[in-house]
């Protein structure tokens, strides 16, 4: 499987296949109250058990885990259904509530609006108190609202910057060793002027450009650029006064000022090939580019605009469907689940960061002095979208259900910039927008 194809299967983190589901989402948020409420049963019988359908080797993980705990016990049994990813959040949305499966997995920007349709439980009854103690706290922020959890995950995910040391080395460019000496916005302006001298096309920087910035990677990817400007998409409910503040615009004039530096990277090779020195992604990239560099490849916080260096976390996660008549059976197949060792081949299926504090202790790549130590650090830095301070790293996207609009809109906004718009009056048209349609809709409160 080449880079992009590798890329194109992570709708958790970049989101590539979030963009159509979402505007349904937004299309069918209506808050409607009815839909049954979980019922714990008897915790035996058959369960009916939904996920999306991903890499091979995902599926294979799943498949296996499932197997596994059916011949675990005699108590429950559970039949898997696998639905192609690109179906996957369209179909649960189309889904009634009450035809829903008793356990659902789904992307975590996807929660808020299930919950708020009343097609997700809180799990907190039915998981055990150590499946739950184990949980990353970037885990556990994905899933909660109102001090309930409605998911957690098997993994998690996070952004850098990868570089190509030789490239850095030739130029004279002195780079991060983590998060303690990482780049301000500055520094990494001048590392781009410095390896553009160098450069016989002066493309030196890769943004994913060919994903699309009006897309689910635009907000996931560049989030973190307002979040590092001290900004955030929401706060307190409302994205004007935070998404439009004068340093989120001085940062964004920043991001458009790199565009001189950017290769489109249409065929998905640009750092792989050595053509570009910095690419701006997340874990997922690592197997190909570390296949491609060696020794040469470098992993880097993302630049800090002056709040800190920031980072996007969050990815499929698994819940209780609210309809559910057996939910301690639910519960039961999540703790089995949940363990190290799915955690662990699923992980190692899909070289995503372990969303379990145990198997995140033991993973070669993730661990400490392991080669992607950073996005652990990262993770273990979590703060919640509207309090976002100088010290987290990893922030979770807004857990509401308009953020189909505060994605759409921020990402419509995000590339206009990339485009040559003004950034102070790109960021205020989409804070309008956000707001006027948080109004229209009782600012999605959960009923």
């Amino acid at each position: 499987m080449d880079a992009r194809s590798r890329r194109q299967r992570r709708t958790a983190c970049t989101g590539l296949a979030l963009a159509l589901p979402l505007a349904a989402l937004a299309a069918c948020g209506g808050g409607s109250k009815t839909g049954a409420s979980a019922e714990a049963g008897s915790g035996k019988g058959t369960i009916s058990v939904w996920a999306h359908q991903g890499q091979k080797s995902e599926d294979a993980a799943l498949q296996s885990a499932v197997a596994s705990f059916n011949s675990s016990q005699d108590k429950v049994k559970v039949e898997l259904k696998l639905i192609p990813g690109n179906d996957y959040t369209k179909t649960i949305t189309a889904t009634d509530a009450a035809k829903l499966p008793d356990v659902m997995e789904f992307d975590g920007p996807t929660m808020a609006n299930f919950v708020y349709n009343k097609k997700l439980a809180p799990l907190d009854a039915y998981v055990s108190s150590r499946t739950m103690a184990n949980a990353t706290d970037a885990n556990k922020a994905q899933g909660e609202i109102d001090g309930k959890h409605y998911g957690l995950g098997m993994y998690d995910s996070g952004l850098g910057v990868y570089g190509n040391k030789r490239l850095l080395d030739a130029a004279g460019v002195t780079y991060p060793t983590g998060l303690s000496d990482g780049w301000t916005a500055e520094q990494f302006t001048d590392a781009l002027v410095a390896l553009k001298a160098k450069d016989s096309d002066g493309k030196v920087l890769d943004l994913q450009e060919a994903n699309g910035y009006a897309t689910e990677w635009g907000t996931y990817g560049f989030a973190p650029v307002v979040w590092s400007a001290g900004g955030s998409l929401l706060k307190d409910g409302k994205a004007e006064g935070a998404l439009d503040t004068p340093a989120v615009v001085a940062a964004m004039k920043t991001f458009q000022s790199w565009k001189t530096f950017v290769d489109p990277n249409t065929d998905g090779n640009a750092f792989a090939k050595g053509r570009v020195a910095l690419s701006w992604v997340g874990h997922w990239m690592y197997p190909a580019y570390s296949e491609a560099l060696g020794d040469d490849l470098v992993v880097m916080p993302l630049p800090d605009f002056g709040n800190g260096p920031k980072s996007g976390q969050g990815s499929w996660a698994w819940g209780i469907g609210a309809a559910t008549k057996n939910a301690k059976a639910a519960g039961a197949f999540l703790d089995y689940l949940l363990g190290d060792a799915n955690v662990t081949a699923m992980t190692t299926a899909n070289g995503a960061v372990p969303a379990t504090r145990t198997a995140l202790a033991k993973s070669e790549l993730y661990q400490q002095g392991g080669p992607l130590q950073l996005f652990a650090d990262q993770l273990a830095k979590p703060c919640g979208d509207s309090d976002i301070t100088q010290s987290c790293v990893t922030v979770t996207r807004p857990i509401t259900a308009g953020y189909p609009t505060v994605t759409a809109k921020f990402g419509e906004a995000l590339n206009s910039v990339f485009g040559g718009a003004d950034p102070k009056s790109a960021l205020e048209k989409a804070a309008r927008a956000i707001d006027q349609d948080f109004s229209d809709n009782a600012g999605y409160k959960i009923p």
